[in-house]
C-alpha cells in the first residue's frame, strides 16, 4: 500500500514508520500550507528537554499558499542556529560523528523552497538507513474522503504534537538519559544519532 504524507522538517518516528512500511510514498505538494505545524519545524532533545526548531518562511499576506510555493526565508541566520543546536544536543551521541557531514550540508547550502529542502532530507535519511523507496509528489490535491483505497492518507501526521509519538514504542537510550526521563515525540534524528542503523529496526519493531 502507498502512503500520502505532508512534507515535514526532519519528521518524527510515526512519519518515518509510515514511509518504511509503504510500497510507495507520495508527498502532498498542493495542499494549503499550514502555520505552526511540523511542515517547517521539528523537536530535538537538548540538555534542558525538548527543543523546537522552526524554519522561517516567506509570508504572502492574504493568500493561501500551496506547499510547493512556500519559500524559505534567510533574513535571519537560522541555519547557523539550528546546526549549533544540533551539535549541542547530539555531539556526544554514539553516531553523530558518523553522520555529521551528511547533515551539515543542509545548514551550509541554501534551498529556495521548503518542499525541496524537506524532501532532500527524507531521501538522506532513507539512504543512511539503506532503504530504497520511490518518492513522488502529488499531481493534484485530493480530499481525504476521495483518497483511493490503495493509499493510506497520513497527511495529518504533521498537524499535532500527539501525532509525533510512536505508540507502544519502548524507551531507548538518549543523550541526556542520565539526567532526565525518556522524551518521546522527537524528530527521527534523535533515534538516528543514538541508535544508528538500529533506528530502522526500532521503528519497524
Amino acid at each position: 500500500m502507498s502512503v500520502l504524507l505532508s512534507t515535514a522538517y526532519w519528521p518524527g518516528l510515526p512519519y518515518l514508520k509510515a514511509v518504511l512500511d509503504a510500497d510507495g510514498v507520495t508527498i502532498e505538494q498542493h495542499e494549503h500550507y499550514g502555520k505552526q505545524t511540523y511542515r517547517n519545524r521539528c523537536s530535538i532533545l537538548s540538555a534542558n528537554g525538548a527543543l523546537r526548531l522552526s524554519i522561517p518562511v516567506k509570508k504572502v499576506s492574504g493568500v493561501k499558499q500551496a506547499v510547493k510555493t512556500v519559500e524559505i526565508c534567510y533574513r535571519e541566520n537560522w541555519q547557523h542556529q539550528h546546526w549549533k543546536a544540533l551539535i549541542s544536543a547530539y555531539k556526544n551521541s554514539p553516531y553523530f560523528e558518523f553522520f555529521e557531514d551528511d547533515f551539515k550540508v543542509f545548514y551550509t547550502q541554501p534551498y529556495s523552497h521548503l518542499l525541496d529542502f524537506n524532501t532532500a532530507q527524507l531521501r538522506l535519511i532513507l539512504k543512511l538507513l539503506r532503504v530504497q523507496k520511490n518518492i513522488v509528489y502529488s499531481e493534484s490535491y485530493v480530499p481525504a474522503d476521495l483518497v483511493t483505497a490503495d493509499t493510506k492518507d497520513l497527511r495529518a501526521l504533521c498537524d499535532s504534537d500527539t501525532a509525533q509519538i510512536l505508540p507502544s514504542a519502548p524507551p531507548y537510550h538518549q543523550t541526556f538519559s542520565e539526567k532526565m526521563a525518556f522524551v518521546a515525540g522527537l524528530s527521527c534524528l534523535d533515534a538516528l544519532f543514538n541508535m544508528g542503523l538500529g533506528a530502522k529496526e526500532y521503528v519497524l519493531r
